[in-house]
């Protein structure tokens, strides 16, 4: 039926009738969302971030394997906005990002012991907030970004709503918009998977991650949501023309990656 309504309707009036029908559905989440203690808080942070790296280049660090063939210790003194469990390669680093972003509810439920024991500024979903013991001093909980599925759209300021584009590197290019970097660099962004099925299924993973930078980012026994590259896509094309816009850039550096969305540079060349 949803398609075809889709074939009869034109596509700007379908569009629009989604975003309309989406709008209202969020309705309910809206109080909470913006005058809830912890968002008031994660408001206030994000404030104070809005430009403090106006004009600087950063990098976006993907998790997929292409990271095993690239220098990350070429990255200690830049500005880097790390995703969901990068961490495991802290150790071996010897550093740690400069930021952290997570917006896949799994990722949280099953490893939120790991993000509070880190001391990198996170940046979480704010569907997630109920994995947080609501006893934790304010000051030990990340800051929580309002993040929706629905609605398509770059948020230049990351204080409101912010689309998701169906992985958290969307929400790590409109962070660093919102922060003022002039050049985003993507790394480890494969944007190919080995594990194939339906778009956001969740999966039990049933051995070593081939998908990953090790395998066992989502070992064995680990829940975890397929790709949804489509829309992804859709996020990035929209992040690129942003940052046109606003005279800024997207870089891609990806070693080997399947992406096309975004201008190729060469990694080794950057330093």
């Amino acid at each position: 039926m949803k398609q075809t309504f889709k074939r009869i309707i034109p596509q700007p009036l379908w569009q629009f009738a989604r975003d309309t029908y989406d709008g209202f559905r969020r309705i309910p989440e809206l109080p909470a969302a913006y005058f809830h203690p912890w968002r008031r808080e994660s408001i206030r942070r994000l404030a104070a971030l809005k430009d403090i790296h106006k004009g600087k280049r950063a990098f976006i660090i993907g998790n997929g394997p292409s990271l095993k063939q690239t220098d990350l210790g070429k990255l200690k003194n830049e500005i880097t906005f790390g995703l969901n469990r990068i961490y495991l390669l802290f150790p071996e680093l010897g550093f740690t990002t400069t930021y952290l972003c997570i917006t896949n509810d799994l990722v949280v439920e099953q490893f939120v012991n790991d993000f509070l024991a880190l001391r990198v500024p996170q940046f979480i979903a704010w569907r997630s907030r109920r994995h947080y013991n609501p006893q934790l001093p304010i000051a030990q909980l990340p800051t929580f970004v309002y993040t929706t599925y629905t609605g398509p759209r770059f948020a230049a300021d990351v204080r409101g709503r912010v689309w998701e584009g169906a992985t958290v590197t969307n929400l790590a290019l409109q962070l660093a918009f919102h922060m003022g970097i002039g050049q985003a660099i993507l790394i480890g962004v494969d944007h190919n998977f080995a594990s194939k099925g339906d778009a956001n299924k969740t999966v039990v993973s049933q051995g070593d991650d081939p998908n990953h930078f090790m395998p066992d980012y989502f070992g064995k026994g680990v829940k975890w949501q397929l790709p949804d590259l489509d829309t992804s896509e859709v996020g990035y094309i929209l992040a690129r023309e942003a940052y046109r816009k606003a005279g800024r850039e997207v870089l891609d550096a990806t070693i080997g990656g399947k992406l096309t969305v975004f201008p190729k540079v060469d990694y080794v060349s950057l330093f």
